[in-house]
């Protein structure tokens, strides 16, 4: 299906001498620190996290709830601002205190975010919710509806386009979130527990559309998850414990249903 064309150029990226990684790292995250309050009272969530995400390479996060997995992923996509630490994008570095029409153009246009509960409008139908990242950046409402409809067609949701978010089911409603998220044509794909709201059946159902979307995209993917047995699908796991990113093994085997958890 055609594309929208990416345009990550025009986000807040300045150049860095040296920046990090090879021509193949599409993002990458050194010394990430976000901490939470002041004094007594603080909370250190991620305190010397580094990351590399190489081009179409599919990558699984696993950790308990509260360990910081959305904390790092909001960081990545510029929707919060670390405390200290640099994340480049394609070897340039994201100023998250620049420009905020700019920072919103990358959000748009070099990154998709999908979220745990999917952050529909109940009262909008499934087209117009997949349609408002195209709006938000002054495409026609015609084409972006248009676009929209292709979308849910690819994620098998062609006949509940004109349905309200609010009349479809949770496995219908990731969907619909997933078409969202790719509407606008990304390099990257950040999800945060993608499956985390779903049943057994419907969890598996999203993750291997989301494998497909990956491998048939190109996509380059970071998913979130506590759920050993879909993180084993992935082509590395990352653990994150006391605020920093460690390679960990595979703990659950991808034949079997998701009902392994991180500890």
């Amino acid at each position: 299906m055609d594309q929208p064309e990416n345009n990550p150029s025009q986000a807040v990226l300045t150049s860095e001498p040296n920046a990090p990684g090879a021509a193949s790292t599409v993002m990458e995250a050194r010394s990430l620190k976000k901490i939470y309050g002041s004094g007594e009272k603080s909370l250190a969530v991620l305190s010397d996290a580094n990351l590399s995400l190489r081009q179409g390479e599919m990558v699984a996060i696993v950790a308990p709830s509260g360990a910081g997995k959305s904390t790092l992923l909001h960081l990545l996509a510029a929707l919060d601002t670390p405390t200290s630490g640099t994340v480049y994008f394609a070897n340039k570095a994201i100023e998250t205190n620049d420009d905020d029409a700019a920072l919103a153009e990358f959000r748009n246009r070099a990154v998709g975010f999908l979220w745990q509960r999917h952050q529909l409008l109940p009262d909008f139908t499934a087209a117009e919710n997949v349609a408002m990242p195209l709006l938000l950046r002054g495409e026609d409402f015609t084409s972006a509806l248009g676009m929209a409809r292709k979308w849910l067609a690819e994620v098998g949701l062609e006949n509940r386009a004109d349905h309200r978010a609010g009349e479809l089911s949770g496995g219908e409603q990731q969907r619909v979130a997933i078409a969202r998220a790719l509407v606008t044509g990304p390099t990257v794909l950040l999800a945060d527990e993608p499956t985390g709201d779903l049943d057994e059946q419907n969890a598996w159902a999203v993750f291997e559309l989301l494998e497909r979307l990956h491998r048939t995209l190109g996509l380059t993917s970071l998913i979130a998850t506590h759920n050993l047995a879909l993180a084993a699908r992935c082509d590395r796991i990352l653990g994150l414990e006391h605020g920093v990113l460690q390679t960990r093994g595979a703990a659950a085997s991808a034949s079997k249903a998701p009902g392994g958890e991180a500890s």
